[in-house]
């Protein structure tokens, strides 16, 4: 029987769940029922649904095998999953099952849920993309999984004392995840260090050797991704740095047995943290390190699977597909050379050809600092050999450069993956386009900008390569599972095919109007703000009106996402109301949430204001009952889920030609929020869908912004002469009203705001703002009008599924199809 595929399913029936959870309560965990505790036994449901998702991805391989499928292997350095055992429930279909066991077996299974930690994998926006991605992939039934490492140390716990952010380590792993399979026999080796001999075959050919270098071990854990209905399991496969069993026998001999045993402690760093970012204390080597680690586990996984199947190399495309998320896995392009001219001994022409057709590469900023640059002295230590492949990859485009520009010295010099200004550097955004057969952008402003901006001259040079990919967000996570008093009226109303097909939400635009349906839907957005209140009361005793305009920013702190534009607001409206007795048409409930990276100063000192402003608002009784503020700590997955179902204001408002795409603002409207937001990253495709009378636009457009920042015309003190308005919030500032206890705490804030290098232009959008806000004001007090426009900003959402999103990479990217 040994190659049979035969295999007796697991059901997911009451009575099979009910006794395999009890199984594994006692012979997993060593316990009875009636002693385990809430993560007992949501670690023997975990195991139970692990056995159900094994068979089923076991299965899921074999029907790839089968169909001999080309699949697609997404190299990201980040991944925010969430809480997995909630999901992959809600997945298949036994969240209602589920909690009927538990309630017989005296749990309450939302409690038992919530006793999972987040696995803290990703910093924000681009690993919870790709979260979203996973699911739709597999949900379509698409062949493909992801690649990343398994850091045991995530993007730090968020706390907050005296209103200043503080960074606790989290180390998410503490009470292990009983999803996850390790995998030790498919564990790689992976070189670094060392140098290169010079060496030259019988026939004359040049052979390169790395040589002395050391090792570290690459240990693979998979965490299965179930689609919806639980018919395809594709899965997550995170690499862990293991050390190496080879001891430096030399050290050894000496008698410094500790330092043979530190050298090993220390390559298992590569695997311990999550690299924070804009950070600049952190150890640059180690970023590169663990670069190359994600990108030759990853490597060296599809190859040996693709060598099973397949001996002949030069067919390598025809089965494989890598997808770059943003540049940090561009080394990629490097190590699959590598492996083909080096270890394979294809003839370089034909490798190039082989990866270029094997890589894509997705651009997730238009940010300088955010474009990876590596100096040449750093690449030579850590991976001599690269640089070597890098130099000749760039040897031979800039002679097909030249070749078509011959006398564009200039060009040539923007073009080289080599910046000679200063210390040597190689530029990876450069590398992960020349070493791609695609290029996309993550909204169509972006998209553009990639074109025009960022890599002008390689559009130039090869136009058909670039593309754009508008981002999305799984519907299962964000309105299935996250707002289950809305989802249930959906399926009341259309059955569950929305749940797959975003689209049909659309058929919601003929019951706008419908006074039943109206007030079924605005009873379930007040339902989720009583959920966030009540959160917001025991996290941060601080009582907010579920009547009041839950008005919500919740986003990594960032200068260019403008929470000092939303503060601004705040301040003014507070000092309307105390100063000018000017009262709001609504009461507000601004709600903020979101990470500082740990060596970005003036982010931090944004959580302060906040705080500062927080403490003085929330304590004057003359506001009371029309505005508060409210920070919540902690910014993650588990927390948006609460957060986002609530929100009636989301606010999207970057600088105009900043934000990449944003899936955040997608995820707000999926769930009947108005947005806020400038014409910037996806809010234009979603401002097209919703209509311009259920979106509240105001700012310069990009070109605008460019426009004024190039010419050098910003002159934000004009402004402020002219606005008596930010001059009463600046005098406040300065007066420090919002910090007595630390005169002259915010003075950056006009200092920063009033200078002519200022880039993010907040004073130059401040006057539509307020207005913008002030419509707010107006239509939120109409209830019907504001009711009709939230609903139809759910219903015109179908565009920003992930569903669709995947299906455009796999036809005009991947070239993979299906397998059902």
């Amino acid at each position: 029987m040994k190659n049979s595929t035969f295999r007796i399913k697991k059901k997911n029936d009451r009575d099979s769940l009910t006794s395999d959870i009890k199984d594994h309560v006692i012979y997993s965990l060593s316990k009875e029922v009636k002693d385990a505790s809430e993560w007992d036994v949501g670690k023997a449901l975990a195991l139970a649904l692990r056995d159900r998702l094994v068979e089923r991805m076991i299965d899921t391989r074999d029907r790839y095998r089968k169909a001999k499928a080309k699949r697609m292997y997404y190299f990201s350095i980040e991944y925010l999953l969430g809480r997995c055992l909630g999901n992959n429930l809600c997945n298949m279909d036994l969240l209602d099952i589920c909690g009927d066991i538990f309630k017989e077996l005296g749990f309450d299974l939302d409690e038992v849920r919530a006793s999972e930690r987040d696995p803290a994998l990703g910093n924000g926006g681009l690993g919870r993309l790709a979260a979203c991605f996973l699911d739709s992939l597999a949900t379509l039934a698409l062949p493909g999984c992801g690649y990343g490492i398994h850091y045991e140390y995530g993007l730090f716990r968020q706390s907050i004392s005296n209103g200043y952010q503080k960074e606790l380590a989290d180390y998410w792993m503490k009470s292990g995840m009983p999803l996850q399979i390790a995998r030790p026999d498919q564990s790689v080796i992976v070189p670094l260090y060392g140098r290169v001999e010079s060496a030259v075959s019988p026939s004359g050919e040049y052979l390169p050797m790395w040589v002395d270098w050391d090792d570290i071990i690459g240990v693979p854990y998979d965490i299965p991704i179930v689609g919806y209905g639980g018919k395809t399991v594709n899965y997550l496969r995170l690499f862990a740095a293991r050390a190496s069993e080879n001891f430096d026998m030399d050290i050894f001999n000496h008698g410094d047995y500790i330092r043979a045993v530190q050298r090993k402690i220390e390559s298992e760093m590569v695997s311990k943290v999550l690299y924070p970012t804009e950070s600049v204390s952190f150890g640059k080597e180690l970023r590169l390190v663990q670069e190359y680690f994600l990108v030759a586990c990853g490597l060296r996984d599809i190859t040996r699977r693709f060598y099973a199947q397949n001996k002949n190399f030069h067919e390598f495309a025809d089965y494989v597909a890598i997808q770059l998320n943003d540049t940090h896995p561009a080394l990629t392009v490097v190590e699959l050379m590598r492996y083909l001219v080096d270890e394979k001994r294809i003839d370089w022409e034909r490798a190039w050809e082989i990866t270029r057709a094997s890589c894509a590469y997705t651009n997730h900023t238009l940010l300088p600092e955010a474009l990876e640059c590596w100096s040449v002295s750093l690449l030579e230590k850590v991976l001599p050999r690269h640089l070597q492949i890098i130099y000749e990859i760039n040897r031979r485009f800039l002679k097909q450069v030249k070749g078509k520009y011959p006398d564009n010295t200039e060009k040539l010099r923007r073009m080289s993956l080599i910046c000679e200004e200063g210390t040597k550097n190689v530029r990876m955004a450069n590398l992960a386009v020349i070493g791609s057969h695609s290029v996309n952008g993550v909204s169509e402003l972006h998209s553009e900008l990639v074109k025009t901006r960022l890599f002008p001259d390689f559009y130039e040079l090869e136009p058909g390569k670039f593309n754009n990919k508008t981002n999305g967000v799984t519907p299962r996570r964000w309105l299935l599972k996250a707002n289950p008093a809305l989802a249930e009226l959906f399926i009341d109303i259309l059955g569950k095919a929305w749940i797959t097909d975003l689209s049909e939400l659309h058929r919601l635009e003929g019951l706008v109007n419908d006074n039943a349906f109206r007030e079924r839907f605005m009873k379930a957005k007040r339902s989720n703000k009583i959920i966030l209140g009540n959160y917001i009361k025991g996290m941060l005793d601080i009582d907010v009106s579920p009547d009041s305009i839950f008005d919500i920013q919740a986003k990594r702190i960032h200068e260019y996402k403008r929470q000092l534009l939303n503060m601004l607001h705040v301040i003014h409206l507070y000092l309307e109301l105390v100063d000018n007795d000017v009262e709001p048409l609504c009461a507000r409930t601004f709600i903020f949430a979101g990470k500082a990276a740990p060596g970005y100063w003036e982010a931090k000192q944004i959580i302060k204001l906040i705080h500062s402003v927080a403490d003085v608002v929330n304590n004057d009784p003359r506001v009371e009952g029309l505005l508060k503020v409210a920070f919540v700590p902690d910014y993650r997955v588990s927390l948006a889920e609460k957060i986002i179902p609530a929100c009636d204001v989301s606010e999207q408002i970057s600088t105009a030609g900043t934000e990449a795409s944003g899936t955040g603002n997608m995820k707000f409207a999926m769930n009947g929020a108005l947005t806020i937001g400038t014409y910037d990253g996806a809010n234009i495709e979603m401002l097209e869908e919703v209509g311009a009378d259920n979106f509240y636009l105001f700012g310069l457009k990009q070109e605008e912004v460019e426009k004024t920042l190039h010419s050098g015309s910003y002159r934000p003190r004009e402004i402020y002469d002219h606005s008596p308005e930010i001059r009463q919030v600046f005098n406040a500032l300065l007066e420090n009203r919002f910090s007595h206890k630390e005169p002259d705490l915010f003075r950056w804030v006009v200092d920063k705001l009033l200078s002519d290098n200022e880039q993010y232009m907040h004073l130059a959008d401040f006057k539509a703002y307020i207005s913008a806000q002030r419509r707010i004001d107006k239509d939120y007090a109409d209830k019907e009008l504001w009711a009709g426009k939230a609903i139809l900003n759910t219903a015109r959402m179908g565009k920003f599924s992930t569903d669709r999103t995947m299906r455009e990479y796999a036809e005009d990217i991947w070239n993979i199809k299906a397998v059902r």
